[in-house]
C-alpha cells in the first residue's frame, strides 16, 4: 500500500517490469524442461500457467502490463496483488534453494 504515488504513476512504474519477469520465469521453466529437472518443472509449471492466464486476462490498455490504473488502488485488488507477490516470492525462493542444492550435488559427485 502506498500513499506516495498516484495510481497512474504506480502502474507506469510496475507495468514495464511485468514482461521481463514473465520472460525470465518462462526461460527458467523451459530450461528445467530441457534438462529434465522434474522438481523444478513441478515448482515452476503452475506459476508459468498462472502468468499466461493472468496476461491473457489482463485489462485492455494502451501499454503492455497487467496493472490497470483504474483498479490498482481498490482494496480487494491490493490485497490480491500482495498475496500474489508473497506466493511468487515463496516459489522463487524454493526455486533458488533447489537450484543451489542441485548445483552442490553436481559439484560433489
Amino acid at each position: 500500500k502506498t500513499d506516495y504515488k498516484n495510481p497512474i504513476d504506480l502502474c507506469n512504474s510496475l507495468n514495464p517490469l511485468v514482461l521481463p519477469e514473465y520472460a525470465l520465469q518462462g526461460f527458467i521453466a523451459l530450461s528445467y524442461l530441457y534438462y529434465m529437472q522434474y522438481l523444478g518443472i513441478v515448482i515452476m509449471l503452475p506459476l508459468t500457467a498462472y502468468h499466461a492466464y493472468r496476461y491473457l486476462r489482463r485489462p485492455r490498455m494502451s501499454v503492455l502490463g497487467v496493472y490497470d490504473p483504474t483498479a490498482v488502488m481498490n482494496g480487494d485488488e491490493m490485497d490480491r496483488n500482495k498475496k500474489e507477490g508473497f506466493i511468487k516470492l515463496a516459489l522463487y525462493l524454493i526455486n533458488f534453494f533447489a537450484g543451489l542444492l542441485w548445483m552442490i550435488l553436481a559439484v560433489s559427485s
